[in-house]
């Protein structure tokens, strides 16, 4: 089976596992949901749907948060880690984006403060609907287990996938194969014998070889 065609086989098959909106952070507003996107890093998504509920209280417009003492934006956001950094970049990224509309392409989202290519492909899916492959741990360790990339740098991945995949199906398939690494593919061990793709995955005979000895 040639990659692309081993490709869109899991994509449709992960396709139909899941709902047609799949959703992490609860926050719909662009630079609401960007910012949320930046606290994400290294923390949970319920974590982060829990800390922007008081800071958007305290912060509502990207005006205010601009202005915002960062030492209270650390307070607030404390819990998610990498709160001095992620403070200093959330109101860094308020002040570039006073009196202006936040950008709709990768090459301007990432020239802001806090914003790598991780959440520049998250707002380029989630708001502006464009083509955008989302390269996190999930998604990175879904992708290598199946063979479909050999490499774990994330732009390299990113580039390969948005390679084979064609781009009204890549936004879908980066939160559905995220959701499937939440899920099924996980980190230490890994639902192979229940797994809708097992047939399909290089790496599975010497996950269930494992979990027969068990």
């Amino acid at each position: 089976m040639e990659k692309k065609e081993k490709v869109m086989a899991i994509y449709t098959l992960l396709d139909g596992l899941y709902p047609e909106t799949i959703v992490f952070l609860d926050q719909k507003d662009p630079f609401r949901f960007m910012v949320s996107v930046i606290l994400s890093a290294q923390t949970t998504d319920k974590m982060v749907n829990q800390v922007v509920v008081p800071l958007f209280k305290a912060y509502p417009t990207v005006e205010s948060l601009a202005n915002a003492d960062i030492l209270l934006v650390e307070e607030i956001i404390h819990a998610t880690g990498f709160y001095k950094m992620k403070a200093k970049n959330i109101v860094a990224c308020a002040k570039t984006l006073v009196g202006r509309q936040i950008p709709s392409t990768i090459d301007e989202l990432v020239k802001l403060p806090g914003v790598g290519r991780k959440t520049a492909n998250c707002v380029l899916g989630e708001v502006f609907h464009k083509p955008a492959i989302i390269v996190d741990t999930h998604f990175g360790r879904v992708v290598q287990r199946l063979g479909i990339v050999d490499t774990k740098d994330p732009e390299k991945i990113e580039k390969e996938i948005a390679s084979i995949l064609d781009p009204d199906f890549q936004y879908r398939f980066s939160m559905a194969a995220n959701l499937f690494g939440r899920t099924t593919c996980h980190a230490k061990k890994p639902s192979c014998p229940i797994c809708p793709l097992v047939n399909l995955c290089p790496s599975a005979d010497a996950f269930l070889k494992g979990s027969s000895k068990e």
